[in-house]
């Protein structure tokens, strides 16, 4: 199964290369930074809390009890200090519920609020699709492996940390469309190639540095697609990907209700965010018809259930796919401002 979670990244990276595409967009009223190289985005993750907390007054500690639900990008997938492990069904990121890294959004929403790590509970699964959390949300497991994504999760303590929180945010709906489309592209290219598998799986498509963009294009070079393999991909990227989307939509709008529901009878009380998402490929019209669609209907959602949209838009994102640093930043300031609105 790690070489089916290895396959799943490689044809990844490679689908976001092709596209060659801006993953970030910035809003006219806010400001984006260009995109950082390695050694800026560890930098900034050092020191991403000292920017702000400065002017604001401090918080009384662990006055709530935060929960994120969510896939790879609620999880801090891409940052430096995710935790994980593999095994037989994938991989296990119990470890990271509670040991994320700070930078991510989750970690900066409990800055914030000053929530400890028993406070602000990070409950993002990689790969995670939202018929997946429809499972774990009711029981804490999944009745079988998601063969698409290669993934399989238990985690019974699912439910506990849903009825406890105070306040539970649902960042979902994204691999619906993103996971299908990384699996046929991968099976279009007969799912090479090793080397930019190796810089998938380094983290060093993270930042756009000369010798990473320099690295992949030679990469993409060696990949000497066949004729057949060079129209599977040309039938994906101009009607493929129109008939996944149009597929998951019907499927993430249902499942997105049934988890909220779910969420809303665990807990009656708790502050329900629902998340919006960003396309991290604009330039397609699928993809952004699919997340045009999604979050109009995430808001609809929110206004039956007596939840919270939270719009996240010009969320920045790396060639991975997952949000920046700043990225991050920019979630968890969303998230705050609607939490202290109700507050």
């Amino acid at each position: 199964m790690k070489k089916k979670l290895i396959g799943l990244a490689l044809s990844a990276a490679m689908l976001f290369s092709v596209l060659s595409v801006p993953a970030f967009a910035a809003a006219p009223e806010e400001s984006a930074d260009p995109a950082l190289t390695t050694e800026q985005t560890a930098a900034e993750e050092e020191n991403c809390f000292f920017t702000s907390s400065s002017t604001e007054e401090e918080k009384e500690p662990n006055s709530i009890t935060y929960v994120a639900l969510g896939d790879s990008i609620c999880a801090g997938i891409g940052l430096t200090t995710v935790q994980y492990a593999h095994n037989l069904m994938g991989v296990d990121v119990s470890s990271n519920f509670k040991g994320y890294p700070e930078t991510c959004y989750v970690g900066q929403v409990g800055k914030s609020l000053n929530l400890d790590r028993d406070h602000a509970i990070n409950l993002g699964l990689p790969g995670v699709m939202s018929k997946d959390m429809v499972e774990l949300v009711k029981t804490g497991t999944m009745a079988e492996m998601n063969t698409l994504s290669g993934c399989q999760y238990n985690y019974p303590e699912f439910v506990d940390y849903i009825k406890s929180a105070d306040v539970i945010s649902i960042q979902l709906g994204s691999n619906d469309a993103f996971v299908p489309t990384v699996v046929s592209f991968g099976e279009a290219t007969n799912w090479k190639s090793e080397d930019l598998a190796s810089i998938v799986l380094s983290g060093n498509l993270r930042g756009s540095s000369k010798e990473t963009e320099d690295a992949l294009n030679e990469s993409l070079k060696k990949l000497s697609l066949t004729r057949s393999e060079k129209d599977a991909v040309w039938n994906l990227f101009f009607s493929g990907m129109n008939k996944i989307c149009e597929n998951a939509y019907p499927e993430s709008s249902s499942n997105l209700r049934q988890i909220v529901a779910t969420v809303k009878e665990l807990n009656p009380d708790a502050q329900i965010l629902i998340i919006g998402a960003t396309n991290p490929v604009p330039l397609l019209p699928s993809w952004s018809n699919y997340f045009s669609k999604l979050n109009n209907y995430e808001k609809q959602l929110a206004d039956v259930y007596g939840a919270t949209y939270v719009s996240i838009p010009f969320a920045q994102t790396e060639l991975d796919g997952h949000p920046t640093v700043s990225g991050h930043k920019y979630i968890a300031d969303k998230i705050v401002k609607a939490i202290e609105a109700q507050q």
